[in-house]
């Protein structure tokens, strides 16, 4: 279970209170991200979808952070070319972005997108975010594909939370 930082229990719903709102809305834009990437919708057609329809009939999205969750989809959206690049510069020898299963495209992206524009959150937080919703929706490496990528690009990005051993 994720625990790691949430912006308040004002935000819970009781029926699900050990999940952050933060944590549903990150769950949201990665599903948001894949809908957009399979169907080619327009980014403000997936959120008025997920804002209006999916945040109040589904339960797993229950509490969302519906600010966060549009900032994240939007953000990723619009810097995903940049977004990209930087995920294709962390993979391992041989992997294409392209190539890559499209929710795992959508949770690097979205976790990039965090440890680039999110500073107020800890870069091990947001990674452990992005792993435990791999976790979710694969049983194999895709979640240490996860904390891989997403751990490199924390250590060039932010290294002073990272101690010494990090790369500028």
């Amino acid at each position: 279970m994720m625990t790691s930082e949430n912006d308040g229990a004002g935000g819970r719903e009781p029926s699900a209170p050990s999940v952050p709102s933060r944590t549903r809305a990150r769950l949201a834009a990665v599903q948001a991200l894949y809908q957009m990437d399979l169907t080619q919708r327009d980014l403000s057609q997936v959120l008025s979808e997920f804002i209006a329809h999916r945040f109040n009939s589904s339960e797993i999205y229950a509490g969302a952070d519906r600010g966060f969750f549009r900032d994240l989809a939007s953000g990723v959206a619009h810097a995903q070319a940049g977004i990209d690049s930087e995920i294709a510069g962390h993979l391992a020898e041989g992997w294409r972005l392209a190539r890559i299963d499209s929710i795992l495209r959508a949770i690097l992206r979205s976790g990039v997108y965090e440890l680039l524009e999110k500073r107020d959150v800890p870069a091990r937080a947001i990674i452990n975010e992005y792993v435990e919703i791999a976790r979710d929706f694969f049983g194999g490496d895709e979640p240490g594909v996860v904390n891989g990528v997403l751990d490199r690009v924390a250590r060039k990005k932010r290294p002073g939370e990272f101690g010494r051993k990090s790369q500028k």
